[in-house]
């Protein structure tokens, strides 16, 4: 039996009936579409969402964006606080539209996080070639804009001829269920095959579950794994991202609180452990606390669960010093669990942790290292709190106001962050207290994902407040789609943090000798040619407000503070508006990021900055 539907309506009809289950928890794998039309898909996955919103709207629910990289940042975001049993849909016309999204792409795939892309693409017939926004290619005539996913897609797939749906779709899914191979999954479908009618089969659109597995090790690995941490005096367990996706949360608190093995945070793993948990030490790696950072120099086991170790967490392999330092690696991805000539351990983090448990009975490291670390957690808590509480004026430093935004919150809100100084300083200062109450991009460190971010998590769980940290810099490459959020009425509380300027790339610009060169938000000045005028006058507060958001602007921190208590309670989205002095640090991690130095240079800024570079690349091993 068939029925006879267009390409793209059996696009979104089978998407519609896919679900995944993990755990015996099965859940509709796809929380809507987010979509921006033009020629390129106006008629074909255009007429489908319409047709489908006339006939069954809460099935594939679509959504209004208003900018394509920022459509896919919002799916992101949503399919991580689901931990990847849960996913959105993205499709933009051709040219600009799809190109458009290669960010947000790329993003996905770094970061490991499922989300599908249905992009337009020029004539499959080539009929009416070249059509409006085509790249035409001398040599390749089957070429378009769309081949530039393939590198930062986990699966890509063109779809020119109606026969090649069902493989095209079954091959996304498949993608993007798979905590392994999982990413941005890309199906381009040309204009006119999205138009194209067909007799599709009836059981293609069946009810269809996927099975996200937990993969156990096998007992060799799981062996030898347990013979090197019982042999082991001053092991670290680095927490990665894969903590969160594999719900491994419970697992290594148990673990943590049997062994006394204290546990180390990476940007993506915050919030591992409760912050005054015993074993947490915080944050690692060049934005990490001086408790973890001290304990990873004397380390003789590094234990990573479902980490891929950034150059951030290992502090550009200069933060394990111990010369004799050995691995044993967590991870459901053996190209991960093979970093650093590690003893791989490859399974599902939750399930691995456990069994690894099991072979660790009757284990624990010393009371005095037991001691010394909770010792050095308590020493940052301490470091933190005056952070927290400067007395800075009469603008507040950046720390301050991520303490009264911490102070504020609720234990199950949600802060995010991506790019700029912000995230280094809330990996180091925050203090989660909900193991989905920190949400920072830093896999790609995107400038532009926080608001857009935000609104993905909102729209996932409604029972958190989301609070957007956000400055100047990054809320001017992309804030358009708080007009998305005033549209569905998506509460989510912006924290504009205004300083006139990149500030995290200022600071770096000094650190190499270059004195926060094209840093400022600057006018020309006349008399030197320079971009060291006088402050711009923006007000990015009044930009929020034409685009329909509530603002409360904010002069000094107490005002501050009473301003977000006001924004928690605002139904919609909100804006806290508040200046803040660019040049006030926060603590430091004691530990190094490697961005190089000019080797030759006239200024005496460089050359110093080229000297304490090589003295810290002394440092650096190699980590095979």
């Amino acid at each position: 039996m068939t029925i006879r539907l267009t390409v793209a309506q059996a696009a979104v009809k089978f998407l519609a009936a896919q679900y995944t289950e993990r755990d015996g928890v099965e859940e509709q794998a796809f929380g809507g579409v987010f979509g921006i039309f033009g020629h390129g898909n106006v008629a074909g996955l255009g007429q489908a969402l319409w047709q489908q919103e006339l006939r069954s709207p809460d099935e594939l629910r679509y959504f209004q964006a208003r900018n394509e990289q920022a459509m896919v940042h919002m799916a992101v975001a949503y399919a991580r606080m689901f931990n990847r049993t849960r996913m959105m849909i993205c499709t933009s016309s051709i040219g600009p539209g799809a190109t458009n999204m290669i960010t947000g792409a790329a993003l996905a795939t770094i970061n490991r996080l499922p989300v599908l892309l249905l992009p337009g693409d020029i004539f499959a017939t080539r009929v009416a070639d070249p059509v409006l926004q085509q790249l035409e290619h001398p040599s390749e005539h089957d070429l378009s804009v769309n081949d530039t996913f393939r590198p930062v897609s986990r699966f890509f797939d063109r779809v020119s001829r109606p026969e090649q749906l069902p493989a095209a779709l079954f091959g996304a899914m498949r993608i993007l269920t798979d905590p392994v191979e999982t990413g941005a999954a890309t199906i381009a479908i040309p204009q006119d095959v999205q138009a194209e009618a067909w007799e599709w089969p009836v059981e293609l659109f069946e009810r269809r579950v996927w099975h996200i597995s937990r993969p156990k090790s096998d007992v060799a690995s799981l062996a030898r794994a347990v013979e090197i941490i019982r042999s082991s005096t001053r092991p670290l367990i680095v927490a990665g991202g894969g903590v969160h996706y594999s719900d491994a949360t419970n697992a290594l608190r148990t673990f943590a609180e049997q062994t006394g093995v204290p546990v180390a945070e990476t940007q993506a793993g915050k919030g591992s452990l409760p912050y005054n948990h015993p074993q947490s030490m915080g944050s690692i790696g060049s934005t990490g606390s001086t408790a973890a950072n001290a304990l990873a120099r004397e380390a003789d086991v590094i234990i990573g669960v479902g980490t891929r170790y950034s150059d951030f967490t290992t502090a550009s392999r200069t933060i394990f010093q111990n010369p004799n330092v050995k691995f044993v690696n967590i991870n459901v991805a053996s190209f991960d669990a093979a970093k650093h000539s590690a003893e791989m351990v490859v399974g599902d983090a939750r399930v691995v942790v456990e069994d690894i448990l099991l072979g660790l009975e009757g284990w624990s490291v010393s009371n005095s290292y037991r001691s010394e670390s909770h010792s050095l957690a308590l020493e940052w808590d301490a470091t933190v709190e005056r952070a927290y509480h400067l007395g800075h004026g009469p603008l507040p430093a950046q720390s301050e106001i991520i303490g009264a935004v911490n102070d504020v919150s609720q234990p199950r809100d949600v802060v995010v962050c991506a790019a700029g100084s912000m995230p280094g300083d809330l990996h180091k200062l925050w203090r989660t207290r909900d193991a989905k109450g920190y949400h920072v991009e830093y896999g790609y460190s995107c400038m532009g994902y926080e608001i857009a971010g935000g609104i993905g998590i909102r729209m996932a769980d409604a029972s958190r407040n989301v609070w957007v940290m956000v400055g100047d810099g990054s809320y001017l490459m992309m804030s358009q789609e708080l007009v998305t959020a005033v549209q569905e009425n998506i509460h989510v509380i912006i924290v504009l943090v205004q300083n006139h300027g990149f500030a995290s790339i200022g600071a770096l610009s000094e650190e190499v000798g270059s004195d926060r060169f094209g840093t400022w938000y600057r006018y020309r000045d006349t008399s030197t040619g320079r971009l060291n005028g006088g402050v711009l006058p923006v007000d990015l507060a009044a930009n929020a407000e034409s685009l329909g958001v509530h603002v409360l602007r904010a002069e000094g921190l107490d005002d501050f503070r009473e301003k977000l208590r006001a924004a928690a309670d605002y139904d919609g989205p909100v804006m806290v508006h508040v200046h803040a002095d660019p040049l006030v640090p926060a603590p430091s991690s004691e530990a190094w990021w490697d961005v190089p130095v000019a080797e030759v240079s006239s200024e005496d800024a460089t050359q110093r900055a080229r000297i304490r570079y090589l003295d810290h690349k002394s440092l650096q091993r190699p980590l095979f």
